[in-house]
């Protein structure tokens, strides 16, 4: 399933892409289900992936994707877990050592937007970077996962751009500020659910600005694995359904290029994984 969370006149709902790709559409599961839940990190809390699937057996689309406005795979994530410097290149590519244990930050949920909406560069700076990453949606709750349990507690997987703003992420040794700048991160277009993405699946995922091929790496070449960065943020806080991993992004970041490449208004940049699609984003100026 794909699984995505959307505004239509006026009205906030989750539901499911159907259809092929010349005219897809969207099953309402809000409606199917009876409104029993709020949005799709209720859905996960309460009944999960199986009453989703239940739902759309034998339904038709209710309306088409291009009718609605989606939002974050997940608007109103309970934690956003983010994982720094997990590709060699991009670690080589910023002159710091590989560390035994992963790298993590926060990100905050109002500096994400969704497929199609402006990442929005901040006056405070020019120095707006990208980075294509893949997110992993928690489905279930749980504390202390091993490795070797990690993928019972997976939902599924989408599209980031953990967009940065290079000079406020150096002004400490602490990267947030950089991290969450309003808007500046895209995150979707939907979530793939786990059933289609078998757990330890490689996936590809690559950068384009304006159409140019920025960055380009598979899962293989990951520092820290999926399951090894499940359970140690599992062992710092429990894993809530509806949580979001972002697991890290490869080498040739805007940032240590030379001449350095910055996104500014006009640009459009797509983060693509070939079992998930492609998330794009304009690029606008916020006022």
């Amino acid at each position: 399933m794909k699984l995505i969370s959307f505004v239509r006149d006026g009205r906030v709902g989750f539901g499911a892409v159907v259809g092929g790709d010349a005219a897809p559409g969207v099953v309402d599961l809000g409606a199917a289900l009876g409104g029993r839940h709020a949005d799709l990190k209720a859905l996960l809390a309460a009944d999960g992936l199986g009453a989703a699937a239940d739902a759309l057996r034998g339904r038709a689309a209710d309306f088409p994707l291009a009718s609605v406005r989606l939002l974050p795979v997940i608007p109103e994530p309970g934690k956003i877990w983010c994982c720094g410097l997990n590709y060699g290149e991009h670690v080589r590519e910023t002159n710091r050592e590989v560390t035994e244990q992963p790298t993590f930050f926060l990100r905050v949920a109002d500096s994400q937007v969704a497929h199609g909406e402006p990442m929005l560069r901040p006056p405070e700076s020019v120095q707006f970077d990208y980075e294509a990453e893949i997110a992993v949606i928690i489905g279930k709750a749980g504390r202390r996962v091993s490795e070797a349990d990690a993928g019972q507690y997976v939902a599924g997987y989408a599209c980031y751009n953990d967009g940065s703003v290079r000079d406020w992420q150096r002004h400490t040794s602490q990267w947030v500020p950089g991290k969450n700048f309003w808007r500046t991160g895209g995150f979707g277009p939907w979530m793939v659910t786990a059933d289609e993405i078998p757990f330890g699946t490689v996936m590809t995922l690559s950068t384009r600005l304006n159409g140019v091929e920025m960055q380009r790496a598979t899962t293989e070449m990951m520092i820290h694995s999926i399951a090894r960065q499940i359970a140690y943020v599992s062992t710092i806080a429990p894993l809530a359904p509806g949580d979001v991993i972002v697991t890290g992004t490869p080498g040739g970041v805007g940032a240590r290029r030379t001449p350095p490449v910055w996104m500014k208004a006009g640009d459009v940049c797509e983060i693509e994984v070939d079992r998930i699609g492609v998330l794009r984003n304009p690029i606008a100026d916020d006022a």
